[in-house]
């Protein structure tokens, strides 16, 4: 069985989640991926007040759905796309 790999919408930024348990919540989570990557340093230097603004204005999405904060995450991979970033 192939996994469903959801379409990228333009002009955003993707994330990829590999979790090996089941998290609570996809803030924490979700900071901590984007502090690590090296794609976009614009996206990995962000505040937590514009990291807030991302959640309440609706550019982060999971499964093209819109997330919040507390959405919690299931184990495995999980897609987690920021809208107005773009992958290089």
């Amino acid at each position: 069985m192939q996994d469903f790999i959801p379409p990228q919408p333009p002009k955003s930024f993707r994330i990829v989640l590999e979790l090996f348990k089941s998290a609570k919540r996809l803030d924490g989570v979700l900071l901590t991926a984007i502090k690590n990557q090296n794609e976009d340093l614009n996206l990995r230097e962000i505040s937590r007040t514009q990291y807030k603004e991302l959640f309440t204005s609706g550019k982060i999405l999971i499964k093209g759905q819109r997330a919040t904060p507390s959405s919690s995450v299931a184990k495995g991979i999980t897609y987690v796309d920021i809208l107005g970033f773009k992958n290089k």
